[in-house]
């Protein structure tokens, strides 16, 4: 039986220091670049990281706003949005550029994340920082997202996301973290509703409704104080499945 592969991604450089745990059983970064955390030093920390565990590199940028950790949506224009963003990328361009690698992807984070994800002078401005970059980059979006449309449109490569680890609405937004069943925290449980969303196409939503999804990528929440213990499992009860983290 031939082996089928997925990206596990993790987003990292968010100040919780466990780079180096996570990155054995990961094969997708996604690199704070200073809006909601992360700096230059620790940026070239987790790139160096990412070589040395063959790890894809990808730019995590966040409507500039440390103090709410990128979680609030910001009212800004659309130029300085994209002046933003597009500054934020380029700080870990230069860098990846420095340790003689390449950028794989860009995913946007939190609240810009969800926003453009139904909002479509948001997802526009992310698109057009993204073609602004001139690299062969792939964004990271939800699927039947707005934002997805947009990049198909402006010929822009995606890659479909999933959460491993969040649960999901009818409407396929996540369920606010406001809300206690927000953060899927039983092992079988992730691991059922990852394998269901990549194999099956379908997920569970917290309505109780089977929803149709598509992803090949999945997010673990790094900030998680048993993320590490999470991905390791997560990547061997894969394999057992003959599905190989790539």
């Amino acid at each position: 039986m031939n082996s089928k592969t997925i990206d596990i991604n993790v987003d990292l450089g968010e100040g919780v220091g466990n780079e180096s745990k996570l990155m054995p059983f990961i094969s997708s970064c996604n690199i704070a670049c200073g809006g909601h955390a992360g700096d230059l030093k620790l940026m070239e920390h987790i790139v160096k990281l990412a070589k040395v565990y063959r790890v894809k590199i990808g730019a995590h940028p966040s409507f500039p706003d440390k103090e709410n950790f990128g979680r609030v949506a910001m009212k800004m224009s659309p130029s300085a949005l994209f002046d933003s963003l597009q500054k934020q990328i380029l700080d870990l361009l230069g860098i990846i550029a420095a340790e003689k690698t390449t950028l794989h992807h860009i995913k946007p984070h939190g609240a810009l994340y969800n926003l453009a994800a139904v909002d479509l002078e948001t997802a526009t401005v992310v698109v057009n920082v993204v073609k602004s970059i001139n690299l062969p980059v792939k964004l990271y979006v939800p699927y039947n997202s707005v934002i997805a449309t947009v990049a198909l449109e402006n010929n822009v490569k995606i890659v479909y996301e999933a959460f491993a680890d969040r649960n999901y609405n009818d409407d396929l937004t996540l369920v606010s973290r406001s809300n206690e069943n927000a953060v899927i925290e039983d092992f079988d449980n992730l691991f059922n509703h990852v394998y269901a969303m990549y194999v099956h196409q379908s997920v569970i939503t917290v309505q109780g409704t089977e929803k149709k999804i598509k992803a090949t990528t999945f997010c673990v929440h790094g900030d998680n104080p048993n993320a590490a213990i999470i991905l390791k499992q997560l990547k061997e009860k894969l394999e057992v499945y003959n599905i190989d983290v790539v």
